[in-house]
């Protein structure tokens, strides 16, 4: 203990979302869910015990963060598992908009689980990470692994948890991110699922589309079928926002820029190029695609957004220590 442990995990966009908890405590979920990881996209945290602190440090692209709770509360349970109390020294680099429904608290709290628990000498297995790494966020329980992942909704703290599918991927697979917005949103996802849980009249029915589309997502992944794949992921993100703008009060996450690479997704599949859109809780577009069309994808949107709002994504790899 006391030497600094830098851990990197990297966003997993979901292919099939949750949306909703069971457990807001223990952040265990109405439903499971499967993703793919991203190497595009990836946090980089340092953290290290130090005994003269009389509480934790925590800088955020180099920044001091007074706002910390949520990471403090997380550190206690660090602490808590290792039998110790020293405070840390935090210092997170994010390679991702924060906040922005570009999954930056999975890849955040992935990373922070992987260093923490290993800088306060706990020895964790990725299931163990897994598990560790919800309670910080939801989706970092499958950030912990490259490729595609499963979060298995379970129970209770011990059964949910993430497992992978497959890494390496052997679909031919690319996720192209359209950065619309870095700002983060005024609705947060919590805040979100709250209130879709409560008051959507179609929740009962999202929950059990979405536990079909998994098991067909999934058979997509074992039968490497990219269109089965693409067309489910497409409209389950769909079913997904349905349920924001079917609540009280309605809410949305999309906004014009999101409908305009919606629109052109469309038009480029009537046109022969197959590739699919699929959104989180942020007004981002992330475009499911094959290699071969990568380049006239980024060709069409370039001529609708700039350059530097398009990054290319291939299928990234496991939470690694650096």
């Amino acid at each position: 203990m006391n030497h600094p442990i830098t851990a990197r995990a990297h966003t997993n966009i979901a292919l099939t979302k949750y949306w909703g908890k069971k457990n807001e405590q223990l952040i265990i979920p109405n439903n499971s869910s499967i993703s793919l990881t991203l190497d595009e996209f990836y946090t980089d945290t340092t953290v290290q015990f130090i005994d003269e602190l009389s509480n934790d440090v925590i800088y955020l692209n180099d920044k001091l963060l007074s706002d910390n709770n949520k990471i403090i509360k997380f550190m206690d349970i660090v602490r808590e598992k290792a039998g110790i109390s020293t405070f840390a020294e935090i210092h997170s680099y994010n390679h991702v908009p924060t906040s922005a429904g570009l999954a930056s608290s999975a890849s955040g709290f992935a990373a922070l689980a992987a260093a923490a628990s290993k800088a306060a000498g706990l020895d964790l297995n990725e299931i163990e990470l897994s598990r560790l790494a919800r309670l910080g966020s939801g989706s970092a329980t499958r950030s912990i692994y490259g490729g595609f992942a499963k979060w298995k909704k379970g129970n209770d703290d011990k059964t949910s948890y993430a497992v992978s599918v497959q890494d390496p991927v052997k679909m031919d697979i690319r996720m192209i991110a359209i950065v619309l917005n870095n700002s983060p949103k005024k609705i947060s996802s919590r805040e979100g699922m709250k209130i879709s849980v409560e008051t959507s009249p179609y929740y009962e029915s999202w929950i059990k589309q979405t536990n079909d589309d998994l098991k067909t997502v999934e058979n997509a992944i074992k039968d490497n079928n990219f269109t089965i794949l693409g067309k489910t992921a497409e409209l389950n993100s769909m079913r997904m926002h349905s349920l924001t703008l079917s609540s009280d009060p309605s809410y949305l996450y999309l906004n014009n820029d999101s409908l305009t690479v919606i629109h052109a997704v469309k038009n480029l599949r009537k046109n022969g190029i197959e590739c699919y859109f699929t959104m989180d809780a942020g007004p981002n577009v992330k475009i499911i695609c094959q290699s071969n069309n990568v380049s006239s994808i980024v060709k069409k949107i370039s001529n609708l957004f700039n350059n530097n709002q398009i990054k290319v994504s291939k299928p990234g790899s496991k939470v690694k220590y650096l």
